[in-house]
């Protein structure tokens, strides 16, 4: 199984980004699939997941009405729009695919597989 991130880079505030998550060895609307996120210093945080029933999770607060989860079944593909940035954005971004379909889709231990990330950084 392997995740791969894109489409980071570096964006002014206000600005946006779309992510992708790219997946090969497992069908994504089989499974449940989260975007993380660490800001350097800080421990990795829950951003959105979408379940294998293309149901959405939360999103964490400081992004709602900003982020947009979506899925492309027939690319086995996932996205993150990231609109109206702003510079506590910046991180590196990780997908991950929980492989048990767990209930706790916002707790990075349930993922069994991750992507290498992808690094956003927002200037002010």
């Amino acid at each position: 199984v392997q995740l791969q991130a894109s489409g980071g880079g570096l964006v002014q505030a206000g600005g946006s980004l779309r992510l992708s998550c790219a997946v090969s060895g497992r069908t994504i609307n089989r499974y449940n699939i989260g975007w993380f996120r660490q800001a350097p210093g800080k421990e990795r945080e829950f951003v959105v997941a979408i379940r294998w029933s293309g149901s959405i999770t939360r999103y964490q607060d400081s992004v709602k009405g900003r982020f947009t989860i979506s899925r492309d079944n027939a690319k086995n593909t996932i996205y993150l729009q990231m609109n109206n940035l702003k510079p506590e954005d910046t991180a590196v971004y990780y997908c991950a695919l929980d492989s048990g379909r767990s209930v706790a889709v916002t707790d990075a231990q349930s993922y069994d597989y991750w992507g290498q990330g992808t690094q956003v950084t927002v200037s002010s």
